[in-house]
């Protein structure tokens, strides 16, 4: 198996959740290692996937809401300083992959089944393969004890509880 590199200047790790149940708050994790195994990545289903994400890297374009979601209410990052992804099954479909792996965030493991998308393959300037893939998955933010909430006067919650979390990655062979 070839290991690959996750180009994190081409790529991006997000999310977004309902905002007073009338729009969408959207963010990333800007600090994040990946560990991306396989043959060869135009057939994902021999992959071997794993993410860990440093929450403390969490932007949402505000830093009041950033704080707020560093804090206890929601990831306490001072006790839950990551969230992991290790991928335990990849099957074809189509021309795109349903990818399953076991999510934690807080202590809490939960599987979810990513969307994704393949992109395609290219080579850069460089002379260096590159291959792109978009995934995505949706979770109830509460199964993973992410439960702070506040109700609106005209009906409805602050937070919305489904996250999508949405994946966008180049990588190409490490050297």
């Amino acid at each position: 198996m070839k290991k690959w590199t996750v180009d994190q200047s081409h790529s991006t790790v997000g999310f977004e959740v309902k905002h007073m149940m009338v729009s969408k708050v959207k963010g990333q994790f800007t600090s994040y290692t990946a560990d991306v195994a396989a043959s060869e990545l135009e057939d994902l289903s021999t992959a071997s996937i794993g993410f860990t994400f440093d929450v403390a890297s969490i932007d949402s374009n505000s830093d009041d809401r950033d704080n707020h979601l560093k804090s206890a209410d929601f990831f306490d990052v001072e006790t839950y300083p990551s969230i992991t992804f290790h991928s335990t099954n990849i099957t074809k479909d189509g021309n795109d992959y349903k990818v399953t792996g076991d999510l934690t965030i807080k202590d809490v493991t939960k599987p979810v089944t990513f969307d994704v998308e393949y992109g395609g393959k290219g080579t850069n300037p460089w002379g260096v393969e590159v291959y792109g893939f978009e995934a995505e998955a949706k979770i109830n933010r509460e199964e993973f004890g992410l439960t702070w909430n506040a109700a609106l006067e005209t009906g409805g919650v602050l937070v919305g509880k489904d996250i999508k979390i949405k994946v966008e990655l180049e990588v190409n062979p490490s050297a």
